[in-house]
């Protein structure tokens, strides 16, 4: 969800929808990355140690850890949503996952919330990209679909009135798929849990 509609998204200056390939819309829910939600309070108390918040957003997660005193930072491709980060009060800079990220190597928490997992399109590639970024004794935290969703990559684009952004590709990995996932990237799930209707997986090298 990258480019000049997300950047309006997060300013709030038009509704913007995610349209996928059959047609169908939904709202970019943009309000549910502003302020802390419902089952992100299992997932923020299972951060340990220094943690990294891939695909920040706004930075409700990033934020929330630094105010329990957890050293954390927010990555994210889009200006605006490292500009928010910083003002909620965490640090934060504009990475690509797939690119320079600091630390790599020596975080103790990594999160894929918000169904991040997707990023890219290719979760095996995130995957073992993100193992990579673990020090020793870390683990990945990541928000998935519910059992029986199954896994499977779609384009999706975002449109606001007339205005079309470009297809990206986007995956989705359900609960009971994420060990074979992790399987294949020499990973093993070592907990899974709901929370307000929110699933979640931990998964460590």
């Amino acid at each position: 969800m990258i480019g000049e509609l997300y950047e309006e998204a997060l300013r709030g200056a038009a509704p913007v929808e995610i349209e996928h390939a059959d047609g169908r819309r939904r709202p970019l829910p943009v309000q549910d990355w502003l302020a802390l939600r419902p089952g992100d309070a299992g997932l923020l108390d299972r951060c340990a140690g220094a943690t990294l918040d891939v695909g920040s957003g706004p930075g409700r997660l990033a934020a929330a850890l630094a105010a329990r005193g957890l050293p954390v930072l927010g990555i994210d491709v889009a200006p605006r949503a490292v500009a928010l980060t910083i003002a909620a009060g965490a640090p934060a800079l504009r990475r690509d996952v797939f690119g320079r990220v600091p630390g790599a190597g020596r975080w103790r928490t990594v999160l894929l919330a918000d169904g991040n997992i997707g990023i890219g399109g290719d979760p095996a590639v995130l995957l073992r990209r993100v193992l990579g970024l673990l020090g020793p004794g870390g683990r990945v935290l990541a928000e998935v679909d519910p059992p029986g969703a199954g896994t499977r990559t779609e384009p999706l684009r975002l449109r606001s009135g007339r205005a079309v952004g470009e297809w990206f590709p986007w995956a989705h990995v359900s609960a009971d798929g994420a060990g074979a996932l992790a399987a294949a990237c020499g990973a093993a799930v070592t907990e899974r849990w709901e929370e307000a209707g929110r699933w979640f997986v931990a998964l460590r090298p």
